[in-house]
């Protein structure tokens, strides 16, 4: 049985501040053992919030990391120091990371790779453009990302990975695939993590839907054979959160 994982991805969001005062508010209300709730927030916050969320199921979550252990790389944040500080999930391949930074499918398999070295659950996103949708190339786009960002991950690190199907333009536009269109898509997600492994490996793997998710139609996506929860939003940073984890209650 897949635990549903409920990820909130703060984005540029929320000052060290408004954070503490943020999370001392939903904590107790979002701390359900039946789902696994995750807190992405900027990297400013995520010690405070590491130590904010102590003694609850809560995990913290990082947006992005780079992918290499140290040296020379101005701005960028590694996995060892995310991991250092209490840091349990990350983040690969953001849709926002692929299209305004540029980030290629081979960048988001280094990442992925030297996630698992340094035992970060990863949450690798994959999506579609609207082109590509109305094109009818969805799934095998999809397919070529999740080929390249797998290499070289072995069947029980695959088991681990938690996928994120983020069509694009349904991120932070208001539209939303229908839970037909997301679970069609999740759905070919599985089959396909099937054929590159086998149907054990895909019957493990955690996939998620993300892109316009609130507490009016969390039901209607996680009720779903094959999606496993959400990677949430602009819902993520306001109270909506608390109704949207507590969805079905």
């Amino acid at each position: 049985m897949r635990k549903t994982l409920i990820a909130g991805n703060w984005k540029m969001n929320k000052t060290p501040k408004e954070a503490i005062e943020y999370i001392q508010l939903i904590k107790n209300q979002v701390d359900r053992e039946d789902v696994e709730v995750v807190l992405c927030p900027p990297y400013l916050v995520l010690q405070l919030a590491v130590e904010e969320t102590r003694g609850t199921h809560i995990k913290i979550g990082a947006q992005n990391m780079y992918y290499e252990d140290k040296g020379a790389y101005t701005g960028e944040i590694s996995p060892m120091m995310l991991k250092e500080i209490g840091v349990d999930y990350i983040i690969i391949g953001h849709s926002e990371r692929r299209s305004i930074f540029k980030e290629t499918n081979e960048m988001v398999n280094r990442k992925l790779l030297k996630a698992i070295e340094h035992q970060l659950t990863p949450i690798v996103c994959v999506g579609e453009s609207l082109k590509q949708r109305q094109e009818k190339v969805t799934i095998d786009y999809i397919r070529m990302q999740i080929k390249i960002a797998f290499k070289g991950v072995s069947e029980a690190e695959a088991k681990k990975t938690i996928v994120a199907y983020e069509p694009l333009w349904a991120i932070g536009t208001g539209k939303y695939a229908s839970k037909e269109q997301a679970e069609e898509v999740c759905g070919a997600i599985r089959k396909l993590i099937a054929d590159l492994y086998n149907d054990d490996v895909s019957q493990q793997v955690r996939i998620l839907y993300g892109g316009s998710v609130t507490s009016k139609n969390a039901n209607d996506f996680f009720t779903q054979k094959n999606i496993d929860g959400g990677i949430i939003g602009g819902s993520s940073i306001n109270e909506d959160f608390i109704s949207l984890v507590n969805y079905g209650h």
